[in-house]
């Protein structure tokens, strides 16, 4: 169904009948209309994008690959390692470009978003840096800073992508719970997390009219968890049983929140949880 502009009364009327088909009715005040969109349309919301996702070969940067893709943009995922870069490949064929890179090589990124020219979205959902875990009085200070690898990589992202991205753009970044679930051992995951989340308001605002955001996923299904070997499922079921959605989330569930703050015109500088209640819990 294509775009409709009814008059308010009209459109109330039929609503009912149209509810099932639509995802979205937005009011034009000025014009006193509904602009009814259906679901069709929406499902198609990247076509002709240009999106760009470093960290894109696995886990959930491979899960907005794809996600991107089948909304119907034009993705390029990019990825240090070349034995991700191969699994990547077979799951996607040629229907991406895949780039071997490295979040914290300047003249690589130059070079890559060069060859992109104008980007629609640019998401980064590297690692970055050391996941330090242990008790704060115990880390060294290399330590600790080794888990900022994550911010300064995500910072040089923003930092030469961002004249690259088109004013009606986006940014957006993945943190994690842990910057505002505080736990034991976590002190510089924490300290991290917190980091980038306080960076993506600060460049919501100087970088507007492009938005910024980031996504916060709590416990995810990703290959973070596979030295767990044959008990992983029962230790994720211990570490996730205190949640509100008592099992472990799926990279594309984290996926479905990047795509939202892709297509939302209307919200930057915010983060978006995807924990399964775990702040709450």
């Amino acid at each position: 169904m294509p775009y409709q502009l009814l008059p308010i009364a009209k459109a109330v009327r039929q609503i009912t009948f149209w509810h099932a088909a639509c995802d979205t009715i937005a009011i034009n005040q000025k014009e006193g209309e509904l602009l009814i969109m259906s679901t069709d349309q929406q499902q198609q919301n990247l076509t002709g994008k240009q999106v760009v996702v470093i960290g894109g070969t696995s886990g959930i940067g491979l899960a907005t690959v794809i996600a991107a893709a089948a909304q119907g943009a034009k993705v390029w995922a990019c990825g240090r390692s070349a034995e991700h870069l191969d699994k990547a490949r077979a799951v996607v064929g040629d229907r991406v470009e895949l780039v071997q890179l490295d979040t914290h090589d300047d003249d690589g990124l130059r070079a890559l978003f060069e060859k992109v020219g104008q980007i629609d979205h640019l998401v980064s959902a590297a690692t970055g840096g050391t996941r330090t875990l242990k008790p704060f009085i115990e880390q060294t200070e290399e330590q600790f800073q080794a888990a900022f690898g994550k911010l300064w990589g995500y910072a040089k992202v923003a930092r030469i992508g961002a004249s690259y991205v088109a004013k009606d753009g986006s940014i957006t970044f993945v943190s994690g719970a842990p910057a505002r679930r505080f736990k034991p051992n976590m002190s510089a995951l924490s300290c991290v997390g917190g980091a980038v989340e306080n960076m993506v308001r600060c460049l919501a605002v100087e970088l507007s009219p492009v938005r910024v955001n980031v996504v916060s996923p709590g416990i995810i299904d990703t290959a973070l968890f596979d030295w767990m070997g044959n008990e992983k499922n029962e230790r994720v079921a211990a570490m996730t049983q205190g949640q509100l959605v008592k099992r472990i989330g799926r990279p594309e569930e984290v996926a479905s929140a990047l795509i939202y703050l892709m297509n939302n015109p209307y919200a930057t500088g915010t983060t978006v949880d995807v924990d399964g209640g775990q702040l709450l819990s």
